[in-house]
């Protein structure tokens, strides 16, 4: 009897071993809630020296080389995070075989133009450095986000390439070029002249701007914010060699909203006149909305391919 009671509690013990263990796999398993993305490959990993410097990473499945996607939040270029990565659009690029990184880069009021596009450049710059052990082709990026991170998009994809060969800093010596943009509410100038003209008043004096430029109030109209307006306005890189662009616009904002579609038909005039790819896109209709995440992920495959394509984006 004594002999028996042992034994069923070494078996009630071993049971009980085997639920504990069995309980994270199981958790593992359950389908994830809408809106939930996977947990990434590589997480908070640092492409530079500053705090906000942080990525993550989700590679397609894949035995050879992927494209990548780098998302870049919004938020005015004084707030938001990585997390605004869409999970539906990470899905979409991931069932695609293309690898997706969404970063963090410096935000004002401490910190001003082009501290934050050069953030971003870095980061792509990092992916590159990072291609071998990241089963990453880097030779096949593209870039997304909404509004400053649109924007910073276009900036990156239509500049003349960072790369700076000499450089001690062995990520600095990479390509910043993209093959494509894919980008939601973009502002396509952030010269507030243009702005005006193209949206209006009201848009024109959008208060982010002042600590984007890190100017005073009393210096928003001197040679110092003109020269500054101009090197941080995308459309005014575009050149024949760029790549194409796919821009969506929600519905209209009343009056002269930063978000404009203006800031997009204005661009496309100037891309159309360089034979370059640009869609523009609008929610405004019922009768033929756009899907962006479907219409992005479409873009980015038709641009990037997917794991087993390997194509050559132009240079610059």
């Amino acid at each position: 009897m004594h002999s028996l009671t042992l034994t069923l509690r070494a078996l009630l013990s071993a049971l009980l071993l085997l639920a504990l263990f069995a309980a994270p796999a199981q958790a593992q398993k359950k389908p994830r809630k809408g809106g939930e993305k996977p947990t990434p490959d590589v997480a908070e990993a640092k492409y530079g020296p500053h705090e906000r410097n942080v990525l993550d990473l989700w590679k397609a499945k894949s035995a050879k080389p992927t494209p990548l996607v780098v998302f870049i939040h919004g938020g005015g270029f004084r707030s938001g995070s990585k997390e605004k990565l869409s999970a539906a659009l990470l899905d979409g690029l991931l069932a695609n075989g293309i690898s997706v990184m969404a970063i963090n880069y410096r935000l004002s009021p401490e910190f001003a133009f082009p501290a934050h596009y050069l953030d971003c450049a870095r980061a792509i710059q990092f992916a590159r450095s990072k291609a071998n052990e990241w089963n990453l082709d880097p030779k096949r990026i593209g870039s997304t986000g909404s509004s400053a991170g649109a924007g910073t998009s276009l900036w990156i994809g239509f500049h003349d390439d960072l790369a700076d060969p000499k450089n001690s800093d062995p990520v600095l010596r990479q390509s910043t070029r993209l093959s494509c943009m894919a980008v939601s509410a973009a502002q396509s100038t952030y010269d507030p002249r243009v702005i005006k003209e193209w949206v209006g008043e009201a848009a024109s004096k959008e208060h982010a701007f002042i600590g984007f430029y890190g100017l005073k109030p009393e210096e928003r109209d001197t040679p110092k914010a003109h020269q500054l307006y101009e090197a941080a306005s995308p459309i005014n890189y575009l050149t024949p060699d760029d790549p194409p662009v796919y821009a969506f616009y929600g519905d209209a904002e009343p009056g002269d909203g930063i978000h404009n579609i203006n800031f997009g038909l204005r661009l496309k005039e100037k891309m159309d006149a360089l034979k370059i790819e640009c869609t523009i896109r609008s929610g405004k209709s019922r009768k033929d909305r756009a899907d962006p995440d479907k219409e992005m992920v479409e873009f980015f495959v038709k641009h990037l391919g997917g794991a087993k394509v390997n194509s050559q984006p132009g240079q610059k």
